[in-house]
């Protein structure tokens, strides 16, 4: 059984080296219907073995010897087999790699050949429909051109030289069609403008005109309508939002901004010959500012001319992660322009019709309706989108408005005064008051109560009030003159503060605080505007001490007045402004003693040129020490007019006595500090210091009337505190040495209140000459 099964193996590999399937399938029949065979042989051996029981060795042994070989023989099939079919699988495989990248090489060069009629044919049909002026077909086409040679350029390692000059094509076709859609698209929108260096003012904005046409021509008919087709196509090619937008800038510049800024503009149309024009017409303004009614009529007016001749045109408009959909142009315009024309209505328009005083602020209701009404027409001519814009939120945000407008106006005006001249002055009398409406009392009907009380009580009981009563001015500010725009700013504060007494809870607190920053703004603001001014100019720094005096004198009481009609907030103890009036009086008393020891140094330096008034007898000496002297007197008189009738009296009397106490210290001392004094010397500083004596007073003119002024003349040693000093200086210039021990009378005379004993004995030895009874005199000094 072994050489058949041998001699199969040996017919399947004497084959030179290819397996045909027909014969290997034969034979490996064969091999199948072999196995079966010894599979029987075996069963009934084993089956005769162990269930017969006969002697059948031999046989079995045959039977394995056949298994062995017949499994030897499949084992050299099966490699064979193995060893071809792998043979011919990496044969195969190559042949169809091979196959594979041909047919893929084939492919691609079809698609580009593919690509390349596409865009032929785009071309083609493209320059047909420019023919035909069916511009958004050419627009299209000029489309599908461009992206099959984006595909061609985007295809690696097929770079052909043609796509170069496709490209050009491309590009030249693009512009030759943008140049047919311009020309038809200024036939539809004619601009005529001004020169433009005169666009802005009121005159060249009358000669700006728009040309919209209404009828397409006859050859356009069949085409649909010239301005949607026009617009499809330069929204296909790309190119309606740059179209658009410069469209929308000019409507801006020449249309919608002025008519926002010139009241007297009028827009108005006039058709003529298939097309519609508008144009402007300047008419006598009522006002400086339109008011918000006006301007939205005359918006509305231009929108609604062009939604019907160019604005309601609808448009296919790809957008991101949709579908196409379709737009107006209205509504593309109104993306473009509406920021800013929403911001020059505001800030040119609304902002003006805010009201300045809280009565009209119910009136300002009539602008919210217009406004609303502006929007929703807007809006169904699709120019706005259904969300409510900045424009009306801030029309309905009057309060707000309201409230900042007046703060700042407050601030504006208030700082208009700080920096005008402080010389124009007004008198301040005790009967002086700022013109204010008289305030309600608060809780009128709890102090009715208390009144009542406290007559009962009053019936019942002794009086015990003091006959004596203070004056109705004891706390009033004494009469002086001050700045004429210190009492408007006062005035303003006092408005200002009634204005918040009527209006809401917020606008209340930000009024509130207004009135303290501008106080708090003049006292940084005035004495650094007027700086140079306050430091040079004696009657300023005077007229400045009365208007911070001023001031501090209405800041005690201001808070006060309002604290019950203003806002709960308010009432709770912030309403008050004590805490400023320090500050005030402190600004105007610095300025004002600075002033005093720029007079004070003049003085002194004045009376530095007196050579120390020593050797009056030397005629040179003399005349220089008189001459300071009425130098001095000179400023003083000087000071005593700039002065009169600005300062309070006692103000006014206490810096003049001061300046006079200066002057007459520094002579006190320099005479006091001379060594030796002769019998001539004294005369002459005697004739000196009587001149100061008799002039000195006559500074005292705090008033206009002469008359009046006695008063305080005679009271000059109340003011001077060296008054008496150097009236008792000059009667030891003339007095005898005994007259001098008479006028010290052992300390207790007028002239040991006045000099100290070695002040006294200095001028003794100075003046007298070294005698016994110089001795005995000095000896009772003491």
């Amino acid at each position: 059984m072994a050489a058949p099964a041998g001699s199969l193996v040996a017919a399947v590999l004497a084959h030179s080296g290819r397996l045909d399937k027909e014969d290997l399938g034969s034979r490996i029949g064969r091999l199948s219907r072999r196995v079966e065979e010894l599979k029987g042989e075996v069963c009934n051996m084993i089956n005769k073995k162990y269930n017969e029981f006969l002697p059948s060795m031999q046989s079995a042994e045959d039977l394995v010897s056949q298994v062995d070989g017949l499994s030897t023989n499949i084992d050299l099939l099966k490699a064979g087999i193995e060893n071809e079919v792998q043979r011919d699988l990496n044969v195969a495989v190559a042949e169809f790699t091979e196959l594979k990248q041909q047919l893929e090489r084939d492919t691609l060069v079809l698609s580009i050949l593919k690509k390349l009629q596409e865009f032929d044919t785009a071309i083609k049909e493209y320059n047909t429909a420019l023919l035909e002026k069916k511009y958004v077909a050419a627009a299209q086409q000029l489309e599908k051109a461009r992206s099959s040679l984006k595909m061609l350029e985007s295809r690696k390692g097929f770079e052909l030289k043609i796509l170069k000059a496709l490209g050009t094509e491309l590009t030249v076709q693009t512009q030759n069609m943008l140049y047919h859609l311009g020309e038809e698209w200024q036939k539809l929108v004619v601009w005529k403008l001004p020169p433009s260096k005169e666009s802005s003012s009121l005159e060249s904005v009358t000669h700006s005109e728009l040309h919209l046409r209404t009828v397409p021509s006859k050859e356009e008919e069949i085409a649909g309508p010239p301005v949607a087709s026009v617009l499809q196509a330069f929204a296909v090619l790309g190119e309606l939002h740059t179209k658009l937008k410069i469209f929308g800038q000019l409507l801006l510049k020449y249309i919608l901004k002025p008519l926002i800024s010139y009241p007297s503009l009028q827009p108005f149309t006039e058709e003529q010959s298939g097309a519609v024009i508008l144009r402007f017409k300047s008419e006598e303004p009522n006002l400086d500012h339109s008011s918000p009614m006006e301007v939205f009529y005359k918006i509305k007016l231009i929108f609604e001319v062009l939604h019907k001749y160019l604005l309601n045109v609808p448009l296919e408009q790809p957008v991101e992660d949709k579908k196409d959909r379709r737009v107006t142009l209205a509504e593309l315009l109104g993306d473009m322009i509406w920021e800013e024309l929403s911001d020059c209505l505001i800030q040119n328009c609304l902002v003006n019709s805010i009201p300045t005083n809280s009565s009209k602020l119910e009136q300002y209701i009539e602008v919210i309706k217009s406004t609303e009404e502006f929007e929703k027409a807007l809006k169904n001519m699709q120019f706005l989108k259904g969300d409510t814009t900045d424009l009306l939120k801030y029309a309905r945000n009057v309060n707000s408005h309201f409230a900042n407008k007046k703060c700042q106006d407050v601030i504006v005006a208030a700082r208009n005064l700080m920096t005008s001249e402080i010389h124009n002055t007004v008198k301040i009398t005790p009967d002086s008051c700022v013109a204010l409406p008289r305030l309600p009392d608060p809780g009128a009907g709890d102090h009715l109560k208390m009144q009542k009380t406290s007559k009962l009580l009053h019936n019942d009981m002794v009086n015990l009030e003091n006959e004596t009563k203070l004056s109705q001015y004891t706390f009033s500010l004494p009469t002086c003159r001050i700045s004429s725009s210190v009492e408007k700013l006062m005035e303003l504060a006092y408005q200002t503060l009634l204005e918040a007494t009527a209006s809401t809870d917020q606008c209340c607190i930000q009024l509130f605080y207004s009135v303290r920053n501008i106080f708090q703004l003049f006292y940084d603001v005035v004495p650094t505007y007027h700086k140079e001014n306050l430091q040079k100019l004696p009657q300023l720094a005077a007229i400045h001490h009365n208007n911070c005096m001023y001031i501090a004198h209405h800041l005690l009481t201001l808070g006060h007045q309002f604290r019950y009609r203003l806002t709960n907030i308010l009432c709770d103890g912030a309403a008050t402004f004590v805490d400023l009036v320090p500050g005030f009086r402190r600004l105007g008393m610095e300025c004002f003693l600075a002033q005093m020891r720029v007079q004070k140094g003049e003085i002194l330096e004045r009376l530095s040129s007196a050579r120390n008034f020593s050797n009056m007898d030397d005629e040179e000496n003399y005349c220089a020490a008189n001459k300071a002297i009425r130098q001095v007197l000179h400023q003083l008189k000087r000071l005593g007019k700039v002065w009169q009738d600005v300062l309070p009296v006692n103000v006014y009397c206490k810096a003049m006595g001061t300046l006079l106490n200066t002057a007459l210290t520094e002579i006190v001392t320099r005479i006091a500090a001379l060594e030796d004094i002769s019998a001539e010397d004294a005369d002459r500083l005697y004739s000196l210091c009587r001149t100061m004596v008799e002039e000195g007073p006559q500074v005292f003119t705090p008033l206009p009337e002469d008359d009046k002024n006695k008063k305080y003349q005679e009271e000059v040693p109340v003011y001077v505190q060296k008054w008496m000093t150097f009236k008792e200086l000059m009667i030891i210039l003339q007095a005898s040495l005994q007259e001098i021990v008479d006028q010290w009378a052992d300390g207790k005379g007028p002239l040991a209140a006045e000099f100290s004993a070695a002040e006294v004995k200095s001028l003794i030895r100075a003046l007298f000459q070294n005698t016994e009874r110089r001795a005995a005199a000095l000896a009772k000094i003491k």
